[in-house]
């Protein structure tokens, strides 16, 4: 029964809960604070048990009632009004005369480009840096001749080789298809739901369609805190925050492609759509991230400028926030003349990859995608493979840049020795999209465009 319960009430539930409350600048009492360690330190097997999951849920419920320090200097609202007052000015972007073709072919590289990035970071999902690397892999790459990494990395060398550099074996093989990952599941459930429910969809009828669609040991972290919320009748939006140690983590961003796929042109009807799905689930910088995403992808069908790109969905958060201000800080390393290496050196310098909550929260991981975007020079697979050899989240983050730099490309542009390798098939855990072409997926998406604009 451990795995069932998995980050439920097991043990880091509560260290995790520390690492958020520290990282939001929330005013903690020492004397709570030593409370929290001491249980958590009782481990899996006490928290597990009734009495455990009682003194757990008691201590969350403290922490969620903590105000902010006085010297907090974030303004980071979770309601929608709350976060379109904090928004800075709107990015200008041209005027959205897209032929249908066009966008067609924009849609489909979008979604191409979320499964290829995704496929390309999964064998290396939760890798750690050695002491002495700058880059996951970069030893084995080295070692193989495959360094400097661009476009797929051959895994087809003896096991105890990959062992060594613990990677995972049964992704030797190399790609047939796009299997099921959560990354494009989200992107499934944002179609299916869309298609169901049209553009007046409320978080309500999201939490219901995960309830009816999505098993629940097929979500992770904040997405199954909140499913557990929904079954003991907590609607949204308090379901993002009761006792959810995850809520600034990286789900809701990966779940936002769609509302941007399905908003051509309009960033800020992207960023509204995301915002139903995300406070479901996640609060704060978990939300802003969602809505930053969508934007992007929306912006992106009338601009191929990258940093215009990042500029309009940064344009739809609150601009003193933690999230626009690390993206900030990206331009700002950019601006004086960082390389890559130096970049994503900055990056771990501020980030410790080897706590779970630093490696799965939202800003570090947007942190690597704008790095990857700036710094990948609009090459399709080199921006991708910059996401993935940085760390932390590895599919994550090279579906969310192969999405956004799909739509600016488009799908006849893209290196056909990468996407067809994909052979047109993706496999999902949603409900009647288990086995599906991907270009056929993303013709109904242009349709249901057609559909919910006409």
């Amino acid at each position: 029964m451990h795995h069932i319960r998995l980050w439920l009430t097991a043990d880091d539930l509560l260290v995790n809960e520390l690492s958020h409350l520290r990282e939001e600048g929330t005013d903690i009492p020492p004397e709570l604070e030593q409370r929290i360690q001491q249980l958590a330190a009782k481990g899996d097997a006490y928290l597990s048990s009734a009495a455990g999951q009682a003194e757990s849920g008691a201590l969350l419920d403290e922490t969620i009632a903590l105000p902010l320090r006085a010297d907090c200097k974030y303004i980071e609202p979770s309601d929608l009004a709350g976060i379109r007052e904090q928004r800075p000015a709107a990015v200008a972007l041209p005027d959205l005369t897209i032929p249908g073709e066009t966008r067609q072919d924009k849609l489909h590289g979008a979604w191409l480009g979320r499964c290829y990035g995704c496929y390309h970071g999964k064998p290396v999902e939760g890798l750690r840096r050695l002491p002495d690397e700058t880059f996951i892999m970069e030893s084995f790459l080295k070692q193989t001749g495959q360094w400097p990494l661009k476009g797929y990395y051959s895994l087809d060398y003896p096991n105890d080789l990959l062992a060594l550099h613990n990677l995972n074996q049964s992704w030797k093989a190399g790609p047939a298809n796009m299997p099921e990952d959560d990354d494009t599941n989200y992107t499934t459930v944002g179609f299916a739901l869309m298609e169901s429910k049209g553009t007046d969809f409320t978080p309500e009828d999201v939490a219901t369609f995960w309830l009816n669609n999505i098993p629940i040991l097929h979500t992770y972290t904040a997405e199954r805190v909140a499913y557990r919320n929904f079954c003991i009748n907590i609607d949204p939006p308090a379901s993002a925050g009761y006792r959810n140690p995850y809520r600034e983590w990286i789900g809701a961003q990966i779940r936002a492609d769609f509302y941007g796929y399905v908003a051509p042109g309009q960033p800020e009807k992207a960023a509204e759509y995301a915002w139903r799905d995300a406070c479901i689930s996640h609060v704060k910088n978990g939300i802003y991230g969602a809505m930053w995403v969508s934007a992007m992808l929306a912006a992106a069908y009338v601009t191929s400028d990258i940093a215009t790109v990042i500029r309009a969905g940064l344009a739809q958060v609150p601009e003193k926030s933690r999230f626009s201000e690390s993206l900030q800080q990206v331009f700002s390393w950019q601006a004086s003349g960082y390389s890559y290496e130096e970049a994503v050196r900055a990056l771990h310098a501020r980030w410790n990859e080897k706590t779970a909550h630093a490696w799965c929260h939202t800003i570090s991981n947007a942190q690597i995608c704008t790095i990857a975007l700036l710094w990948g020079g609009g090459d399709y697979a080199e921006s991708i493979s910059r996401a993935v050899l940085a760390g932390f989240d590895t599919d994550c983050n090279g579906a969310t840049v192969g999405s956004v730099m799909g739509m600016i490309l488009g799908a006849k542009a893209l290196p056909q020795e990468l996407v067809g390798r994909l052979n047109d098939r993706i496999y999902t855990g949603v409900q009647g999209y288990m086995d599906c072409s991907i270009a056929d997926m993303s013709e109904k998406m242009n349709a249901l465009i057609d559909r919910l604009n006409s």
